[in-house]
């Protein structure tokens, strides 16, 4: 059985909560990265999205430079354990139509798990098809 701390990318980049959203803004200016995880200490408070920038901050007229993360970061949807299946992780993500999930430990976030890496992974770990025989 493989746990998803096995699969997991450790040490996901984070914003403290004091950081500005004009910081999760340059963040989110990378195509790479859709979710920006704010922590207060090792805590996880939240996520910040390109939406969520938009809705709480160009939209409402409040300056990027001086509003905290911490007054907009919303709670994540969903979190996951480390010692979870891969398989029973890989299910939870389908089910709920996700790209990633934060990986929390007693509230402390310890990864990222995506469902492209863990795609990947598992198809490594099926063994080989047997060639049909004529």
């Amino acid at each position: 059985m493989t746990l998803v701390r096995e699969a997991m990318v450790p040490e996901p980049r984070t914003l403290a909560a004091d950081a500005t959203t004009q910081e999760a803004g340059e963040l989110l200016l990378r195509p790479e990265v859709r979710a920006v995880f704010v922590c207060e200490g090792e805590r996880l408070m939240g996520v910040v999205t390109r939406k969520t920038l938009v809705r709480e901050v160009v939209a409402a007229g409040r300056d990027p430079r001086s509003t905290p993360v911490a007054e907009i970061v919303e709670p994540p949807n969903y979190t996951i354990g480390s010692d979870m299946d891969v398989d029973e992780a890989f299910r939870f993500l389908e089910e709920h139509d996700l790209e990633r999930v934060p990986v929390v430990e007693d509230s402390r976030l310890v990864g990222v798990l995506s469902r492209a890496v863990l795609q990947r992974r598992l198809a490594e770990d099926e063994p080989p098809e047997e060639p049909d025989e004529a």
